[in-house]
Order: structure tokens, then C-alpha cells, then sequence
């Protein structure tokens, strides 16, 4: 017997106690989950293919973990425009065990594994308004100090210096270089 589900926008066949691992879903570890979303099953009677889903057909799966998946680096590149991008991805996954495959409008027995995490949960946010409320009713104090703070810096700014502006330097002319006498033929008293 097995089953063709859809979930995550991927689809997967499945046999009762297969694991898989699919996109991420919600639920606690050792919670049920009922997959709705049956393509095509394959049991007793034959093979049925839905049209889009086969009616009255959902997997129950028990959630092992939610994990991720690994590190997937995406780059984006255009030559010749110095345009380089590079972001890293990991993909949240859960971790599901088939427990059956049920037909004819069955519903799976729905467990929750950790009821009292579901309350420890809920107690941590009240914990962090009474924790604001407290901080809150101390903080008057401190905005008039700020006040008086925020009243000296609003003190006219210096305007600053104008800079000074190098005078440029011409670079010294070279020297010309002596140029050799032409010689000239030394007259002679016979000329």
C-alpha cells in the first residue's frame, strides 16, 4: 500500500514507516499530523488517481524533529558591471514517520506530545509584560535627566574653520645645459 502526497509544493510517494523529510510544517515533535492533500493511493482495491485529490484519503504522519537543511550559497553575477552577490540559505525541514495511511473519510487519533510546553510558552510572554511594566513605572526618572541633556546639546554649533589652501609650488625649472663652444678655426696670421 502506498500513497502519493502533496505538501510543500513537492509531491512524495509514501508507505507506512517511511521517513521523510519535507518543507517545514507546524507541530511539536511526537505530534500527528494528518496530510490531506492524497494524489493517487494504492491499497486493496486497486489503484485510485484523484482528480485533483483522491476523496477521503489522508496519510497520518507523527513529526520526529524539525530540523534544517544544509548551507546553500546563492551568487548572482553580471560581467562586466562589477555586480557580485553572495547570500547563503538553509531551509527549514521537518522530519515526518509515516504511521498509515487511512481511507473512506478516517481521521487520525491527534496527540500532543508536550502539553505543558504549549504552557511554558504562553507564560513567557505574560512574564515579559510584567517585566515592561516594571521597567516602564522606574523610567520617568531617567526622560527629565534626558531632557536637560537633550537642552545642552541643542547649543549653537561652531561653525568650522575654513581651511587654508596650500599655495601650489611650480616645480622648479631645470637648468639649461651648457651647450660647448663651437670651436672655430683659430685664425692665422696668414689669413
Amino acid at each position: 500500500m502506498f500513497a502519493v502526497i502533496k505538501t510543500g509544493g513537492k509531491q512524495y510517494k509514501v508507505a507506512p514507516n517511511d521517513v521523510l523529510r519535507v518543507e517545514k510544517l507546524a507541530g511539536e515533535p511526537g505530534e500527528t499530523l494528518a496530510l490531506g492533500s492524497v494524489l493517487m493511493l494504492e491499497n486493496e482495491a486497486g489503484l485510485q488517481v484523484g482528480a485533483p485529490l483522491v476523496e477521503g484519503a489522508t496519510v497520518a504522519a507523527e513529526v520526529v524533529e524539525q530540523t534544517r537543511g544544509p548551507k546553500i550559497i546563492v551568487f548572482k553575477k553580471k560581467r562586466r558591471k562589477h555586480h557580485r552577490r553572495r547570500n547563503g540559505h538553509r531551509q527549514d525541514l521537518t522530519v515526518l514517520r509515516v504511521t498509515e495511511i487511512l481511507t473512506d473519510g478516517k481521521q487520525p487519533a491527534t496527540t500532543k506530545a508536550k502539553p505543558a510546553a504549549a504552557k511554558t510558552s504562553t507564560q513567557k510572554p505574560q512574564a515579559k509584560k510584567a517585566a515592561a511594566k516594571k521597567a516602564a513605572s522606574a523610567k520617568p526618572a531617567a526622560p527629565k535627566k534626558a531632557a536637560k541633556k537633550t537642552a545642552a546639546k541643542k547649543a549653537p554649533a561652531k561653525k568650522a574653520a575654513p581651511k587654508k589652501v596650500a599655495a601650489k609650488k611650480t616645480p622648479a625649472k631645470k637648468a639649461a645645459p651648457k651647450k660647448a663652444a663651437a670651436k672655430k678655426p683659430a685664425k692665422t696670421d696668414k689669413e
